[in-house]
């Protein structure tokens, strides 16, 4: 898809032979549950919009289609029908490759459906990523309950500052690694340092 996409019909055009009835076939489920469902190209791939924001979208690539709803973690999935992971392949129903693999229309309306009442409630994408939780190291802790002075300054690093070296104790790949990593920490942490000091401005001149 070269040039310029501004339609569903010129989408559609430019797509792979296998994905333009899988296309037509979504696009027609949309319209039968909500005839007024307004399509625009954003990101270069088709977007159903109701209420001024994206409701589902659709995108065709060389080997399978991806449809996705906007929404989709807020959505219940009480037919268990969404995949997740590598599977997904950018869509709530995995890689589609023929109308088969989706969920048969009744149930594919039906969360049409439930998408536009949470949409109606109000319910917006929620953009803020989730925290990641970074398992504390116990050898590691134990090196720096043993050192009294790294403990101090270790207590009152910040959760993220005490993830940041926590992870690079798990990250090390043997035991020689995670040993020489635990030395140049407790040094540090008796400095005061955080893990990435090195790049830090404030650290950098002393």
């Amino acid at each position: 898809m070269a040039n310029k996409i501004t339609s569903f019909e010129e989408y559609l055009e430019q797509s792979e032979p296998f994905a333009q009835p899988i296309l037509e076939y979504l696009r027609e489920c949309m319209h039968e549950v909500y005839p007024h469902f307004t399509e625009e190209i954003k990101w270069k791939f088709p977007c159903f919009m109701y209420n001024g924001s994206i409701l589902a979208s659709v995108a065709a690539f060389k080997t399978h289609v991806a449809f996705g709803f906007w929404l989709s973690k807020e959505m219940s999935d009480r037919h268990g029908v969404f995949v997740e992971g590598e599977k997904m392949g950018m869509g709530n129903f995995g890689k589609t490759k023929s109308i088969g693999d989706l969920p048969n229309k009744g149930i594919l309306q039906e969360y049409i459906r439930e998408a536009m009442a949470l949409s109606d409630a109000g319910m917006k994408l929620n953009k803020s990523p989730k925290k990641k939780i970074v398992p504390e190291n116990d050898v590691f802790l134990r090196e720096i309950n043993m050192h009294p002075s790294a403990k101090e300054n270790f207590d009152r690093f910040t959760s993220s500052q005490k993830s940041e070296y926590h992870e690079w104790m798990n990250d090390a790949k043997t035991d020689a690694t995670r040993q020489k990593r635990i030395a140049e920490s407790l040094e540090w942490i008796a400095e005061g340092k955080p893990r990435n000091w090195k790049y830090m401005t404030q650290w950098k001149n002393k």
